[in-house]
């Protein structure tokens, strides 16, 4: 499996979607539509940047009861994106009914990854706000595993915690991995964060990259940037 960088395309339309990745004539770079946009534009705007070539993560991070889960993932495999996802803390049986969902009848279906935490949560808030007394480090090691024997493809995580969750579940567990920003760029309202080149180090397989390079004043740049210092 390569490793690739997945642009999160976070717009609140299908206009500025479009603006911006009109200005990649070279490359079809692997795209993250998440819930602002697709709860904007809906499905339309999934099957529109599939149609221009794109590869796709959907990212709606569904919670809720297995067979409502289930009978969600059914609908968004007919969407043909590449790879979605969901909260690993909704239990095991619910990334199970997830997976039976998702998958079609000629047994195809996309990559199938769980949120362990996500980078916006710090060890004190997870411990005072949500009251898991464990550390972070085992909170998401433990939501790996479960993620691992349900039968799903890897995880959502910080990249650093790519490397353990990697020798907790395997190398061929995927870990996709948000909060990376380039040494020399801000930080913005990530906690656990990391550079596209120290993540390739740590082991992460895919990179979520966002505002360091939608926001840059080259995106193109940027997302060269990123490909040469995580990929090549």
């Amino acid at each position: 499996m390569g490793k690739d960088v997945i642009i999160a395309c976070d717009f609140e339309s299908a206009e500025k979607t479009f603006d911006f990745l009109d200005k990649f004539t070279d490359e079809k770079p692997f795209v993250k539509i998440g819930m602002e946009l697709f709860y904007a534009e809906g499905p339309s705007i999934v099957r529109e940047i599939k149609k221009r070539g794109h590869k796709i993560f959907l990212d709606l991070k569904l919670h809720d009861i297995p067979n409502t889960v289930k009978k969600s993932m059914a609908v968004l495999s007919k969407l043909d994106v590449d790879m979605t996802n969901l909260h690993a803390a909704g239990t095991v049986d619910m990334m199970k009914a997830a997976l039976e969902g998702l998958t079609r009848e000629d047994g195809t279906r996309p990559l199938l990854i769980a949120v362990t935490q996500l980078t916006s949560t710090s060890e004190e808030r997870m411990q005072s706000e949500l009251l898991i007394n464990a550390s972070i480090n085992d909170t998401i090691v433990k939501y790996a595993q479960n993620t691992k024997h349900a039968g799903l493809d890897g995880v959502v995580c910080s990249p650093l915690e790519a490397g353990m969750v990697k020798n907790a579940c395997g190398k061929e567990f995927i870990t996709v991995t948000p909060g990376v920003r380039f040494a020399d760029g801000e930080v913005g309202d990530q906690v656990r964060i990391t550079t596209p080149e120290k993540a390739k180090e740590i082991g992460s397989d895919y990179i979520v990259v966002g505002r360091p390079i939608t926001q840059a004043a080259d995106p193109v740049a940027a997302y060269r940037r990123c490909i040469n210092e995580f990929v090549d």
